[in-house]
């Protein structure tokens, strides 16, 4: 599987597909704020999807290390195995539409271990899904339990001080909306601006108002522009509030071919939550790096 797939093509999938290889299907879906993804999930999924929540399940309780730390590899092994994934499977991850927190998931199952053409993310959504006329249900799902081993490593991550080093010597990119990036709003960190040196790259911006991604040649285009090069560039990371909106960024570079799967670019996983909780740390504001 490339790192997206179309609503059709999952279908496809799920009808034909052996039970080894039929894919399993994570609901993820969550919002900044609320109200919790599950009661969405519980009113109307795809057929066969597992509900895993972000907070509890995709992430570490918050503190030091940010609002979303990676969680241990215990924690996400128990999640994964909840629902149905083994070491070979197939897996697709959907939230609500523009695939910001999918990315996540699809993020973590690579970190995990996980093979690049074995993880996806729905584009376009549940919204898509729904509206290529596809069904959904309301009927609990319960699959029997996975056996995959959880082995860290899959992907590149970096600390704050790594993170201020690639802004001063590499490319560093804040996926926030662009209020956020310039200091001018902050709704739930402890100070409003960005990293000295890093470049704003709104991972909103990389969907259409149907939530499906932009065509590869658009993303690469916009990528490139920020300094993020197919080959022979500078070194590349990126960082939103938590982590988590980030992870689209690293899933944009390899849509846009100019990262292939094994040389992804680097997560700060605990962004700028991490970042703006030291008072060491500087912080910029305004539109320039």
């Amino acid at each position: 599987m490339p790192p997206l797939i179309t609503s059709s093509d999952l279908a496809a999938l799920l009808d034909t597909s052996s039970s080894a290889e039929r894919p399993v299907v994570l609901d993820v879906r969550w919002r900044l704020g609320g109200p919790p993804g599950r009661a969405d999930h519980d009113r109307a999924h795809l057929p066969g999807a597992v509900f895993l929540d972000l907070d509890t399940e995709l992430a570490d309780p918050p503190g030091p290390a940010g609002r979303h730390p990676l969680p241990t590899p215990q924690r996400l092994q128990d999640a994964l195995r909840r629902a149905g994934v083994h070491d070979g499977s197939r897996v697709v991850a959907h939230d609500d539409g523009d695939g910001v927190v999918a990315a996540r998931a699809w993020w973590l199952l690579r970190w995990a271990g996980l093979p690049a053409g074995r993880v996806a993310v729905l584009d376009g959504g549940i919204a898509a899904w729904v509206a290529a006329g596809l069904p959904t249900t309301a009927e609990p799902s319960r699959p029997e339990p996975g056996d995959v081993t959880v082995r860290p490593g899959g992907m590149p991550v970096l600390d704050a001080d790594g993170a201020a080093a690639l802004a001063r010597d590499g490319v560093l990119l804040d996926a926030r909306a662009a209020p956020r990036y310039r200091g001018e709003t902050e709704p739930v960190d402890p100070r409003a601006g960005h990293i000295p040196g890093a470049l704003n790259a709104p991972a909103a911006d990389l969907v259409g108002p149907d939530g499906r991604w932009l065509a590869p040649e658009v993303v690469a285009q916009r990528l490139a522009a920020l300094g993020v090069a197919a080959e022979g560039g500078a070194d590349v990371a990126a960082y939103c509030g938590s982590g988590v909106t980030a992870a689209a960024l690293v899933l944009a570079a390899e849509h846009a071919r100019l990262r292939p799967p094994e040389q992804p670019i680097a997560l700060y996983s605990g962004s700028w939550s991490n970042w703006s909780a030291d008072p060491e740390r500087p912080v910029a504001t305004g539109a320039a790096p």
